[in-house]
């Protein structure tokens, strides 16, 4: 199967892409967790570009999206969390592979704003924190692995409400 969850930042795409992967058994990619796991010059301009709210270029977004998805694990089926984000991309996906089911979720784009500024990434185990709905124990220090938490440069208020402005 499948599968593309849509829906604006925050909604909880990749919290469900995630839930439902592990049920039906199929790969769960995020073209986000796939930009944060490039590499030298290429992730260099990659993050320079989502930190500022833009998206990355489409070509190059369906370059990694397409060498992902020719992995083994992604044979049986997939669930994409992430992609596509604008209709440029929705045709483009069409020229690697069809999706069977769109899934939609909404969010206010205040409370979009609200979770993603207070959310919190631990720099060494991943794990996310948020100081408003699931605060760590520590302040900045993850509950996990006293890893130091930050915000990511894309959850800033100003590249949020750009990023929902695209998405619109």
């Amino acid at each position: 199967m499948k599968i593309i969850f849509i829906g604006p930042q925050a909604c909880g795409k990749g919290t469900q892409a995630k839930i439902l992967s592990k049920k039906l058994n199929i790969a769960h990619i995020s073209t986000g967790d796939l930009f944060r796991s490039l590499d030298g010059e290429l992730k260099q301009e990659v993050d320079a570009t989502i930190n500022q709210g833009n998206l990355v270029p489409d070509a190059l977004t369906v370059k990694i999206l397409k060498e992902r998805l020719n992995q083994s694990d992604a044979e049986q089926g997939f669930i994409l969390d992430g992609f596509p984000r604008n209709m440029n991309q929705a045709k483009l996906l069409e020229t690697i592979t069809q999706p069977e089911k769109i899934i939609e979720i909404t969010l206010p784009d205040q409370e979009a704003i609200r979770r993603l500024s207070g959310r919190l990434n631990c720099k060494s185990c991943g794990a996310i924190f948020n100081k408003f709905t699931n605060p760590p124990k520590q302040e900045n220090i993850c509950d996990n692995c006293q890893g130091e938490l930050a915000q990511r440069g894309d959850d800033k208020e100003d590249a949020v409400k750009k990023r929902l402005t695209t998405y619109h």
